[in-house]
């Protein structure tokens, strides 16, 4: 497969068809695109296969048609940006495009606007382009630890991705198309399409004062180059600090709209119980729901696995990353004593209030035995995560306290 150019991708269809194996006939027979390793995530019927996809080191798939690929988690100690060909996958419809021409795209803006448009890469390239660090988190990331378990894709951690966004603010576009004064949201449509009639369209809406803000952007390039197709070539749009579920691949349609958007994936899609929390007692029903918004507090440790050998009375390097929805974090506590004291952590540069915050700290174990390792992430509104995991139906937002168990010898 060519190699993409920064300004544009040239993708043969039959070999995306050949490689990526996104059909059923070609699943079924195209065995390389395995890359020979089965690997088994730590919960219940959690055996997956790493697979090599087009402009992607070989990833977790989930699933075929559509793809989903999850990041492996040890990406994730490579640094506090996720490279391109790790970075994880997720579509809601199975026909996702193949092939794209960069020259005749367009992104149509319409409805209640005073001037439509229809714009080209190139007119969005002449537009006055901005940068953005920031996290991609999939609403359902971490799903497969949910108990008592809910339905859903069942995830590890590996669904999330910190990458540079490079592009043009939202806010600029639908200045330039003259929002109607009777507008209430602006919704997105792309270019996958799902394979039956009665399947609802993916389109998602935000608030006109949220699409306004300044920090919403439609991105065409991602950590320097343009992005890979199969995280939204040619453009994105990029929604800092909100679940993935509202950044939408492949833009080319953007509506204003006089009334809010009531279709599947707004509602009963992507939703959480409305108690201000998002949670409730596990295995019972909220009485009412709203959309699921921004990013809750995380942390992990990303450079000791569970079960981990270690030396006792040589010291132990600790480092990891953490990241919220967009206050930006304040501190990263440590514990080895079953999280009755916690000591800070060293925090690493500061990439912007949306970007993993690397942190490390070192840790001697005293005596042989097991030792449990946590940590706890805290924002600057004071913000921070919950020692036992919360639940609610459809799996999202989980972050509580991660432990990783290791051995002293």
């Amino acid at each position: 497969m060519p190699k993409v150019p920064r300004s544009g991708v040239v993708v043969d269809r039959r070999h995306f068809l050949r490689s990526a194996g996104l059909i059923a006939a070609a699943a079924a027979s195209a065995g390389h695109v395995f890359a020979g390793e089965n690997i088994v995530m730590p919960f219940l019927n959690g055996q997956r296969q790493l697979v090599k996809y087009p402009q992607k080191r070989p990833l977790i798939r989930l699933t075929t048609r559509p793809p989903q690929l999850e990041t492996p988690f040890s990406v994730f100690n490579e640094g506090v940006i996720t490279p391109n060909d790790a970075f994880f996958v997720r579509y809601h419809l199975a026909n996702i495009p193949l092939s794209i021409d960069s020259e005749t795209f367009r992104v149509e803006v319409k409805g209640s606007v005073e001037t439509p448009l229809s714009l080209s890469l190139a007119d969005l390239k002449k537009m006055e382009a901005v940068e953005l660090v920031g996290v991609l988190q999939c609403s359902g990331n971490s799903r497969g630890f949910s108990q008592p378990r809910v339905g859903g894709g069942q995830l590890g951690n590996g669904a999330m991705g910190n990458a540079k966004w490079r592009g043009v603010r939202l806010k600029d576009i639908l200045e330039k198309a003259k929002l109607k004064p009777t507008a209430k949201q602006v919704a997105f449509n792309g270019l996958d399409k799902a394979p039956l009639d009665k399947t609802p369209d993916f389109v998602k809406a935000l608030d006109v004062d949220h699409a306004l803000d300044g920090e919403v952007m439609l991105a065409y390039e991602m950590n320097g180059e343009a992005l890979p197709m199969l995280n939204g070539y040619p453009l994105r749009l990029i929604v800092p600090g909100y679940f993935g579920t509202y950044w939408v691949k492949h833009v080319n349609e953007i509506t204003v709209m006089d009334e809010v958007l009531n279709n599947f994936w707004m509602n009963p899609a992507y939703r959480i119980p409305d108690n201000g929390c998002g949670f409730v007692e596990a295995g019972t029903t909220p009485a009412k729901t709203t959309p699921i918004k921004r990013y809750n507090v995380r942390s992990f440790i990303t450079n000791v696995t569970d079960g981990a050998m270690v030396k006792t009375g040589e010291p132990l390097r600790l480092k990891g990353i953490a990241f919220d929805g967009g206050y930006g974090i304040r501190e990263v506590l440590i514990s080895t004593d079953g999280a009755r004291s916690w000591v800070p952590a060293k925090l690493g540069n500061d990439l912007g209030k949306y970007s993993f915050r690397e942190w490390e700290a070192s840790f001697t174990p005293s005596r042989p035995g097991k030792v449990e390792l946590k940590v706890r992430a805290v924002n600057r509104v004071g913000e921070s995560q919950p020692l036992e995991a919360l639940w609610n139906p459809p799996g999202y937002m989980r972050n509580v306290v991660e432990t990783v168990n290791i051995l002293s010898a």
